[in-house]
């Protein structure tokens, strides 16, 4: 399952980070994961504005793109979801209490977007695919392979993700490791060998006091090895490397302050 060529609605399939400095941004994620890039394409709403694709193998595993100038919010990472009709489900996100922060928005010929934000803060874009249909790798070292929701509100989370994309969710592990693992019922994606069931589309976990957000998490080949290399690459660690039902991992942020996480890789 590590190569993809389409996805189903409700499941998350693509990740981008706005910088910047997009190519100083591409830079340190080139020495990191072994990525190179295709592009650059206009960025939707922006014509100023550059959009690169990141690439491992030849194939497309993420986006790099130039933060809008005067843009209040910081660099980070944006994860999006595959919808048959973004426009309907902005309408649905604030029908249910959410936000619209960027309408819905033609990127052609990719595709069709919109960011919206959750009860609790937590922004997060809707993909109606055209001819990109979402990352074409995950689940290997240099590559995506899910993303994480912090939040304070669980709950108010699960109500309304349940009822915008039809996840459900179920608690993995136990004491202060347990985590709450957002499912799509149905759906078969992951490896086969992993500890979850393959319906697990996404990750959630509690974060009283800190601003609510999705951030991605990468597999690795050395958890250790690379924490040392992105520190020496001028990022940060924001958590050091810890044993975690889905194995040792840590949290980082880019010189420009996106966070994200790496997960040594199964095997």
């Amino acid at each position: 399952m590590s190569r993809r060529d389409d996805y189903e609605p409700g499941v998350p399939c693509w990740i981008d980070t706005l910088q910047p400095d997009p190519h100083a941004a591409m830079g340190f994620y080139a020495e990191l994961f072994g990525w190179e890039y295709a592009g650059p394409g206009e960025m939707p709403g922006d014509p100023s504005g550059r959009y690169y694709v990141a690439r491992l193998r030849g194939r497309d595993v993420a986006g790099i793109g130039s933060l809008p100038a005067g843009a209040t919010p910081p660099p980070g990472w944006g994860t999006y979801v595959y919808v048959a009709d973004a426009d309907a489900t902005a309408r649905a996100a604030r029908e249910l209490g959410g936000q619209v922060l960027v309408e819905p928005v033609d990127a052609p010929p990719a595709g069709r977007l919109a960011v919206l934000a959750d009860p609790d803060g937590a922004a997060f874009g809707v993909w109606q695919p055209a001819d990109r249909k979402g990352a074409q790798l995950v689940n290997e070292p240099g590559a995506w392979a899910m993303s994480t929701l912090t939040t304070r509100d669980l709950d108010g989370a699960a109500a309304f993700y349940g009822a915008l994309f039809g996840w459900t969710t179920e608690t993995f592990g136990e004491g202060e490791s347990a985590m709450t693992m957002f499912r799509l019922p149905g759906y078969v994606g992951g490896e086969p060998e992993q500890p979850v069931s393959r319906e697990v589309i996404a990750v959630m976990a509690a974060a009283p006091g800190a601003p609510a957000q999705w951030g991605p998490g990468f597999w690795d080949h050395d958890v250790d090895v690379t924490v040392a290399k992105a520190q020496a690459l001028g990022g940060r660690t924001v958590a050091p490397p810890v044993e975690s039902p889905a194995g040792k991992t840590a949290f980082l942020a880019d010189p420009y302050g996106a966070t994200f996480s790496i997960t040594n890789a199964p095997g």
